[in-house]
């Protein structure tokens, strides 16, 4: 999904999301991509969206839901290595994730067992403050990063120019959201 990457000129309603669907600055922007469109190729009208201060989101339907999320390539970036790092703690130390079975030492006194998981509590916690700059370093370099890098595959994800009619679209820097206007309830008087 296309939105403007100038967040100044988006109209807020309150803190960092803006609704846009009634973004005039976005409509004309994506009208604008829309136009261009078919006298380009899709490699070179890619290239082109960000020389016009378009953003692409990757964003999904969530199925069975009328509800579309997305995200920048920055947080796409960041969420990647984030469960690369997630997989390599818990293979270093194992049974400390929240979905790790707890470890039940028979052997062990109640208070020895919670001394115990205090300390690998800690471990665990050193261990993703190490990742911390790892995860900024992954969010940077996902700003310059084509989807075909970041999603390790050849091809570009297809750009949506059209989108989908008679949704309700919020954006953040680097968050997508909408939902249908047709599938919520109506509005109490």
């Amino acid at each position: 999904m296309l939105v403007s990457a100038d967040r100044a000129s988006r109209r807020r309603r309150s803190g960092l999301t803006t609704p846009l669907e009634g973004d005039d600055f976005t409509r004309a922007m994506r009208a604008e991509a829309r136009g261009v469109a078919p006298y380009t190729e899709r490699r070179t009208l890619r290239a082109g969206v960000r020389s016009w201060g378009l953003d692409d989101f990757l964003t999904c339907r969530i199925p069975g839901t009328e509800v579309h999320l997305g995200m920048s390539r920055k947080l796409y970036a960041a969420c990647e290595r984030l469960h690369e790092e997630d997989l390599a703690i818990a293979q270093r130390t194992s049974g400390l994730r929240a979905e790790d079975p707890p470890a039940d030492d028979q052997e062990l006194s109640d208070d020895a067992q919670e001394e115990q998981r205090l300390i690998q509590l800690r471990i665990f916690r050193e261990q993703q403050e190490e990742a911390r700059p790892r995860l900024r370093d992954a969010f940077e370099r996902g700003a310059t990063s084509d989807w075909s890098e970041l999603l390790r595959r050849p091809q570009e994800p297809e750009l949506d120019l059209e989108g989908e009619e008679g949704l309700l679209e919020a954006a953040t820097p680097e968050t997508y959201l909408a939902v249908s206007r047709y599938g919520l309830p109506p509005a109490r008087a």
